[in-house]
This record gives C-alpha cells, structure tokens and sequence, in this order.
C-alpha cells in the first residue's frame, strides 16, 4: 500500500501568510509601588512592574480603571 503524498503548500502555518496586526498598548506609571497586581471590576488582574502597568487599547476596563486612580499617570509615547 502507497504513502498518499502530502501537498507542501497545505503544511505551511495560516499564520504567517496573514500576520496579525501589532496590538496598541497604553502604559501608565504608577507613582505609589515599582511592583503589584491590581484586580480588575471584571476580576481579572493587572500586573504592575518596575513601576509600569500597561493595557491593550481596545481594553476599557483596564483603562477606565487605570485613569479613575490618582496612583497611576498615563504616559505619552
């Protein structure tokens, strides 16, 4: 019985003929601790390093959060 051969062009990932779009990211500064997780309304968490905590744009919970603290301060890019 025969191996059935396999087209080459159908192993290639479907990724890397169409790459995602870079997501935006929002960095805010936090002016209280360098280290820390904050949970969200929406009981996810948020992780704060070195001082930084950082939201996809398109999050508006962690952004709305973010903004309503005086703790944090949006920085520009």
């Amino acid at each position: 019985m025969a191996k059935p051969q396999e087209d080459p062009a159908l192993l290639e990932p479907i990724a890397a003929a169409n790459p995602a779009p870079p997501m935006a990211t929002v960095i805010f500064r936090d002016t209280v601790f360098t280290s820390r997780t904050l949970i969200l309304p929406d009981d996810r968490t948020l992780t704060v390093a070195k001082g930084v905590a950082s939201a996809n744009a398109a999050d508006d919970v962690a952004l709305k959060y973010l903004k309503a603290h005086a703790e944090f301060e949006q920085l520009k890019e």
